[in-house]
């Protein structure tokens, strides 16, 4: 092997996927399965007065609430979700019944010919006329009224942000099975430990009366974290009163119609100015949820966390809530709350240095915290705080300065430029004491006779090469070539909980279990013997404890931090911006794969562009979602961004695997606010709502001119 772990090496699930060999959720045989397919409600809040069925052929069946055989709600974090319709629908697109039968296309015709007679009642689709809060936190530290009123001025500003699909290649999917009194259920997830909990209430059986495989996965982003567990709750009821396995797989248009998007965001901030810095900061976050509670509790905790960027300001107050609506229910996407803090914080300090006629990038690192500030929540920066360096890595890389003070003079012509760079961190792990409390991740290492050794592990693989990096970890530690390392299947029959393929912890946390499992095996190692070593999570000694119900301590033993600049030429006569470059430079400690870790950064940059740039999610007024499908919901490919370069700044973490931290959620956080301060140079104008399209280009240069 090489010396360092970083060489990257051909991942090893390459072969099956480019070849064809790996088996997705719906490529698997069919015998003796039958197709299940959704009825959904049209109405966006209603009570549904009756239920229509046309006669059922032989071999076809209903499943509603009344074959729920435990509690007829999804656990996911409050057991809100039903897994089919009560007696009210709560959004369009809800979960009324499911038709299962042989065929698929008779089935869908079953479904199709059912008819719904609903009470309508009057929805709530606008986030600011919600009159229920799901979950509220806050942070403060200083006396916020005083500052305020000794503040030089007060610069008040609302931003706005959309929802994102998460767009993954597989559509979710999944097939239940019943036997023996034993549930099971195998698809494509995230979390297969969370699927496990929702099936034990909603079967009304213990934990080991459920089996979950986690199949191969074609990318989650966030969205294969909690909506598989309601998918597996429908496909389980359904195969137990069918006494056959159920199958499940949804169409593109019905996946981007009924499954969890990121929340759209209303900011409004007041920040106090004296003396030519940001001595307060007033933050009041309104997160729209959607219908139903789903994992809104946690990307609110991070977004109120986030909602004083990178920056160390003496006096700071954050209220954030989470407000139901009847629309689709919003959830995990990569960043978590993040993206949406730190499009509204950057651009505030943007626009507050063009108040005072200051460099923008300037200013910002004028603010930056350093090691041994305070964190939002009264935590600590434990470690070095390198944004200012690698503001001047990626400056030089790109060319930042010499193109921001040509692109700010006055442009004239049909094409214009502009350049912006963003500065932002992602939390590493779970929130608080999530970690130590709630996951308390398990891992083990099995040494068979033959001498190679399998990681057990409930982490999926959803394309970020989990089963490269984890292999490659516990054969550096265990001087073994990498063939001789595998990564069991997730199936909780037999793997432990090793927490949930989320919040960016999988190397940083279990990576580390396994290279500690890896030295306590090396130490027992003898040849030809079998051998199980199991390893528990600890926290590490350095960390203030975090206290929910306070909302205090450190939120994160420690953070990954990034850089991202973004230059555009936009066309004024039609309103089309090309990318000319992308560069982002990333601490993410050490990296445990080069070309992997490339491809995280790389895309994850490109979903943030994106996201401020073209993906918008209109719904018409009765809340319908009018843009279900790749034809009309656009996302950006490899070719909108010829020109984008990543490097790495890695600063060692004492508590990951040889140095590493989260990874996967970082490069999602800097895209929208960069995007937006190079369009800022071309429309010659704040902006400071998402997504900024074309048309709205062109709307905006209209305005500038007239």
């Amino acid at each position: 092997m090489s010396d360092s772990i970083g060489t990257p090496v051909i991942k090893k699930d390459h072969c099956d996927k480019i070849s064809g060999r790996a088996l997705y959720t719906d490529d698997w045989p069919m015998d003796g399965v039958l197709y299940g397919r959704i009825l959904r409600s049209k109405k966006a809040r209603a009570r549904i007065v009756d239920i229509h069925l046309p006669p059922l052929p032989e071999g076809c069946y209903i499943i509603d609430r009344n074959d729920v055989p435990g509690v007829n709600r999804v656990h996911i974090v409050k057991d809100d979700c039903p897994v089919f319709a009560d007696d009210t629908v709560e959004y369009i697109g809800e979960a009324i019944l499911m038709v299962a039968g042989p065929d698929k296309k008779e089935t869908g015709r079953i479904r199709d010919s059912i008819e719904v007679e609903y009470e309508e009642l009057e929805p709530v689709l606008d986030v600011l006329k919600s009159e229920e809060c799901f979950f509220e936190y806050g942070c403060s530290r200083g006396d916020l009224d005083a500052e305020l009123e000794r503040a030089d001025f007060v610069y008040e500003e609302q931003f706005r942000s959309g929802s994102q699909e998460q767009a993954y290649l597989e559509v979710q999917g999944m097939e239940g099975m019943w036997q023996d009194g034993i549930t099971s259920v195998r698809g494509s997830m995230q979390c297969p430990y969370y699927v496990h909990r929702a099936l034990a209430g909603v079967m009304a059986v213990d934990e080991d009366h459920v089996r979950v495989l986690g199949e191969v996965t074609g990318g989650g982003f966030g969205g294969k974290e909690d909506y598989p567990s309601i998918l597996a709750a429908q496909v389980a009821v359904a195969a137990k009163k069918t006494g056959k396995p159920v199958r499940c797989v949804f169409e593109r248009r019905e996946d981007i119609e009924c499954t969890s998007k990121r929340h759209p965001s209303l900011y409004n901030i007041k920040a106090a100015v004296r003396d030519g810095r940001v001595t307060a900061l007033d933050v009041d976050i309104v997160l729209d949820a959607g219908a139903y509670t789903t994992l809104s509790a946690v990307v609110l905790q991070r977004a109120v966390i986030a909602a004083e960027g990178i920056y160390n300001i003496p006096v700071l107050k954050v209220r954030g809530r989470a407000m139901k609506t009847n629309t689709v229910p919003n959830g995990a996407f990569r960043g978590f709350g993040g993206p949406q803090s730190f499009y509204a914080l950057e651009l505030l300090f943007d626009h507050i240095a063009q108040k005072l006629g200051r460099d923008s990038l300037e200013f910002r690192l004028e603010h930056c915290a350093q090691k041994g500030d305070p964190t939002s929540t009264g935590g600590i920066f434990h470690f070095d705080v390198p944004i200012p360096e690698m503001v001047e890595e990626l400056s030089k890389l790109c060319g930042y300065g010499e193109k921001h003070k040509k692109y700010a003079a006055e442009q004239s012509g049909r094409y214009r430029r502009g350049i912006g760079m963003s500065l932002f961190y992602h939390g590493a792990g779970f929130t608080g004491a999530g970690e130590r409390d709630m996951i308390k991740a398990v891992l083990r290492l099995k040494k068979n006779r033959d001498d190679n050794v399998e990681i057990l592990s409930a982490n999926m693989d959803i394309g970020q090469g989990l089963t490269t990096t984890f292999a490659k970890i516990a054969a550096r530690e265990l001087g073994l070539p990498l063939d001789r390392v595998t990564v069991a299947d997730p199936d909780t029959s037999f793997v432990p909980d090793s927490g949930p393929t989320v919040a960016s912890r999988s190397i940083m946390v279990v990576g580390e279990l396994i290279r500690r499992a890896a030295a306590r095996l090396k130490e027992q190692w003898v040849s030809g013997e079998e051998c199980i070593v199991e390893e528990r999570f600890r926290e590490p000694d350095f960390v203030l404890p975090f206290d929910p119900e306070r909302f205090e301590g450190d939120a994160y033993p420690t953070f990954s931090w990034g850089v991202q600049a973004v230059e555009l030429e936009t066309d004024t006569l039609t309103g089309y911006t090309r990318i000319l470059g992308a560069w982002g430079d990333y601490d993410i400690g050490t990296v445990i794969d080069e070309n992997i870790a490339r491809g995280q950064m790389e895309g994850g940059f490109l979903q943030g562009i994106s996201y401020a740039s073209m993906e918008q999610i209109p719904a018409d007024k009765s809340g319908r979602i009018r843009n279900s499908s790749f034809s009309d919901y656009l996302i950006p490919t490899a070719a909108d961004i010829p020109v984008l370069e990543t490097i790495f700044h890695p600063v060692e973490y004492s508590d990951g695997p040889y140095g590493a931290k989260g990874a996967g959620e970082l490069p999602t956080a800097g895209g929208a606010p960069a995007w937006l301060m190079a369009m800022q140079q071309i429309v010659c104008r704040e902006l400071n709502c998402i997504p900024f399209t074309t048309e709205d280009t062109l709307r905006t240069l209209g305005e500038v001119s007239e």
